[in-house]
């Protein structure tokens, strides 16, 4: 797999990671009434949450390039 496409593959994952982290940050404030906290973290899975999706539409991009559309 050509080296661009493997590094859109890996950051789409690291972002979801990252998101998903943040997630369940978020859901752990806003149990605790900690409700700005919470937006913060919120916020914070959003945005990688934008990156992983522009990583993984990069991504499947190439491999039309590379592999043609099925």
């Amino acid at each position: 797999m050509p080296q661009k496409l493997k590094e859109h593959h890996t950051k789409a994952a690291e972002h979801h990671e990252h998101a998903a982290k943040h997630h369940r940050k978020a859901a752990e404030h806003h149990g605790a009434g900690k409700h700005e906290v919470a937006a913060h973290h919120a916020h914070a899975a959003h945005g990688h949450h934008l990156h992983a999706t522009h990583h993984a539409s990069e991504a499947a991009k190439r491999h039309v390039e590379l592999h043609g559309s099925k």
